[in-house]
């Protein structure tokens, strides 16, 4: 069984298509589940795509959305 790598900040916004700043804000107003490791945030894509199936990215981000 192989273990799920931790990925950055830039590697969640374009997993779901959205700018850097949208994972920041969803961080600290939204309970995005991120671990601080040093000064660097990571994240593991099954607790992110959990997240958001549960509707944590719900209410208004279309606009953050990047096209």
């Amino acid at each position: 069984m192989t273990t799920e790598p931790w990925v950055s900040v830039e590697d969640v916004a374009k997993h779901l298509g959205v700018a850097r700043d949208s994972v920041y804000r969803w961080i600290e107003g939204r309970g995005l589940p991120a671990h601080k490791i040093g000064r660097l945030w990571k994240f593991k894509l099954s607790e992110v795509d959990e997240w958001v199936r549960a509707g944590g990215a719900d209410a208004g981000d279309e606009a953050e959305v990047k096209k």
